[in-house]
């Protein structure tokens, strides 16, 4: 209901999304081959902050504009900053052009994104994604942000960076704001935390995938769809009621996106909506075990990464070694699998804490 509601608001836009749904035609093709890395960042390289869904105020720019500068970046600012069209940063095609444009800049090394909650697959067909291919730059965010992750995965196979965004940025860094500092200049990760009853034990390698899952849900049946096979898949989400996260898991067992997996992390399930969960009563790691429980794929639940402190930063579509004991849960990069010197910032891990505070969109 809220959903049609929203479109008879937009007027005429409105009815032609809600009658086209041909405008992005799916495709059978196998997902890309793993990609070219981006090239890390040194000190003097640009970053460009845009709002492809959300919007930021001049202020919370200007929070991540100082914390950059810290790091030794520079900083291009979208036109989106600040601007407001329904709950978006502008129009669709705004949205659009002022990504494009930092898309395209040969000066910006990368980009990160404004803030998540709805947008993004609103505007991301409208995008020319030929110099990125030619031309990979690092696309940093989470939530809504899943959808580029998944688009890119699936088309181009160039790794892209699960983390903080820039309107999520304060004056004090934190482990979120370390390990993408860390990501982006090129420091393998190598993160360690503590297991949960649920976890399954084991090892495995393989490219990491996922985000959001309400936006892994979303880009099924499209070119967007998201490619699990052999994968390590991670996931993560807010403000659901169990019974949505049950059936979106639903969804992706039955077509086969858990199947096929080399392993499985679960990051933060936070904010969730209480009305009704006298009939849910399972708690949200049971209902997610249960739709994995018949495979043999190592699990390990509690990865401190969503919307939530810290939200640790996790390089998608790079190759990753999981381990899972009774003891300790680890995810690392394998040793030479970087290019890249890193800019030597004196942390060879970061050890999540026990403890994970939940942060709004």
């Amino acid at each position: 209901m809220l959903r049609r509601n929203f479109l008879q608001r937009l007027g005429p836009l409105g009815a032609t999304l809600a009658a086209a749904p041909g405008l992005v035609a799916f495709t059978n093709e196998p997902a890309a081959k793993r990609g070219p890395n981006p090239p890390y960042l040194k000190p003097g390289d640009y970053v460009g902050i845009t709002c492809p869904a959300g919007t930021i105020d001049q202020k919370e720019a200007r929070y991540a504009e100082v914390m950059l500068g810290r790091w030794g970046f520079k900083t291009k600012l979208g036109n989106t900053i600040g601007k407001n069209w329904n709950q978006f940063a502008g129009t669709d095609e705004e949205r659009a052009a002022d990504f494009q444009r930092l898309l395209d800049d040969p000066m910006v090394k990368a980009i990160i994104f404004g803030r998540g909650g709805y947008g993004t697959m609103r505007m991301m067909d409208m995008v020319n994604w030929e110099g990125f291919k030619k031309s990979p730059k690092w696309l940093v965010g989470y939530s809504d942000i899943t959808a580029f992750h998944c688009h890119v995965n699936r088309n181009f196979g160039i790794p892209t960076i699960h983390a903080r965004m820039a309107g999520g940025f304060g004056t004090i860094e934190d482990e979120s704001e370390i390990s993408l500092r860390d990501a982006l200049s090129g420091k393998p990760e190598v993160y360690r935390w503590r297991p949960l009853p649920l976890n399954r034990q084991g090892h495995c390698e393989g490219i990491l995938v996922g985000g959001n899952l309400s936006l892994i849900y979303a880009m099924q049946a499209s070119s967007s769809e998201l490619d699990t096979t052999n994968k390590i898949l991670f996931i993560e989400d807010v403000s659901e009621y169990k019974y949505t996260v049950d059936r979106m898991l639903m969804n992706l067992k039955r077509s086969g996106k858990l199947s096929k997996l080399a392993g499985l992390i679960v990051g933060g399930f936070t904010a969730t909506k209480a009305e009704g969960e006298g009939y849910f009563t399972i708690s949200m790691e049971e209902i997610i075990f249960e739709k994995v429980k018949e495979y043999g794929y190592p699990v390990a639940f509690g990865f401190p990464a969503g919307h939530q402190r810290p939200n640790l930063a996790l390089k998608f579509g790079m190759q990753f070694q999981l381990n899972v004991s009774n003891d300790i849960c680890v995810i690392a990069e394998p040793n030479g699998l970087n290019p890249m010197l890193p800019i030597p910032f004196g942390h060879d891990s970061i050890t999540a804490p026990i403890d994970s505070l939940p942060i709004p969109l």
